[in-house]
């Protein structure tokens, strides 16, 4: 009995040191779990590869991936472009009133300008803007325009025919002046009562190249408050021009009068 357990300990091997034959495992082989663990994901990435081109629209693959590194931003919010107002104003003027924009010559080549109601009564692009004096005359009751002419003011004798030409403005009217380079090397005193009894109060105070701007009323009078007048003189140490000072201008709206 001895020799026999003495016999078997040296056969076999203790019983944490046993092995056993390839193939032959007490248990699956890792092998095998990783095939499975495989087959099992990949089915899993098919499935939800599926599902993402379902819930996806037919779209092109940039635009997808625009929308997809989108998600998470913040909207942008873009203001509307602001509306045109009538001769340019920042604000739209109240109801039965009168848009206008008086703007003076500026050197040589910015020509003066007179806006009403969105309509350019004497400027650059009509063809009606000369050196001098340029007026315009609109009937305040209708909105009409019922005259434009520019007189020169450097060159010839055009102070008498100025003075007929706003002496014949017929009551309830508004007259719109603004000068282009010289308004004044040939403005006579008859002129300057004209302008005057229109309302001016600068008219006597333009020298050469003044840039003058003005709103005149025949027969009736403006409301208090209404930009009417304004003048630059030239200085040769603050002219923005060489020989000229800048344009400048008024704006506003006029109450409509009574139809």
């Amino acid at each position: 009995m001895a020799w026999t357990a003495w016999a078997r300990r040296r056969l076999l091997p203790a019983r944490g040191d046993q092995k056993w034959p390839s193939g032959e495992t007490g248990g699956a082989a890792p092998g095998t779990l990783k095939a499975v663990f495989f087959i099992f994901a990949s089915l899993c990435a098919w499935y939800s590869g599926y599902l993402l081109a379902e819930l996806i629209p037919d779209v092109p693959l940039s635009r997808a991936a625009y929308s997809i590194r989108s998600i998470g931003e913040r909207p942008v919010l873009k203001a509307p472009a602001p509306k045109r107002q009538k001769c340019d104003h920042w604000t739209p003027c109240p109801p039965n009133t009168y848009a206008y924009r008086l703007l003076s010559g500026g050197g040589r080549d910015k020509y003066a300008k007179i806006c009403f109601e969105d309509e350019v009564l004497i400027g650059e692009k009509t063809g009606n803007v000369a050196r001098g004096i340029n007026i315009a005359i609109v009937n305040y009751v209708t909105g009409k325009v019922l005259a434009t002419q520019y007189f020169d003011m450097y060159e010839g004798d055009n102070s008498g025919p100025m003075t007929n030409f706003i002496q014949s403005a017929p009551s309830n009217s508004l007259l719109f002046m603004v000068t282009h380079d010289d308004g004044s090397s040939r403005l006579k005193e008859d002129a300057k009562k004209a302008i005057e009894a229109l309302g001016s109060k600068e008219i006597r105070n333009i020298r050469f190249r003044s840039s003058w701007v003005f709103l005149g009323a025949k027969g009736f009078e403006l409301p208090a408050g209404i930009q009417r007048e304004k003048v630059n003189h030239s200085d040769n140490a603050k002219n923005r021009y060489p020989g000229w000072p800048a344009e400048i201008q008024v704006e506003g709206c006029i109450p409509k009068g009574p139809s």
